[in-house]
């Protein structure tokens, strides 16, 4: 009696688990209320995803400089310098 319990609640885990991969997959968003959300793809976000992607490659640049030894950055420098 116990393992078929225990058989129907890793089916219901697994049954979940596999809808709420899909709901990501597919972009399905809800609310608290399990109300479904509509997509979002006007202007904003499109204008944000451009921000983020500006912001993520001086984060980029940022982390080289702040990881990169002296010398090479002094070397940097007297590049341009030279120009």
């Amino acid at each position: 009696m116990s393992s078929n319990v225990a058989i129907m609640v890793v089916l219901i885990v697994l049954i979940t688990s596999i809808a709420g991969v899909m709901r990501a997959k597919y972009g399905v968003r809800r609310d608290r209320h399990g109300n479904t959300l509509p997509q979002q793809n006007n202007a904003e976000t499109e204008g944000m995803r451009n921000e983020i992607k500006v912001l993520k490659d001086r984060i980029a640049v940022l982390e080289r400089i702040a990881t990169d030894r002296n010398h090479s950055l002094e070397q940097e420098f007297e590049r341009l310098r030279d120009r």
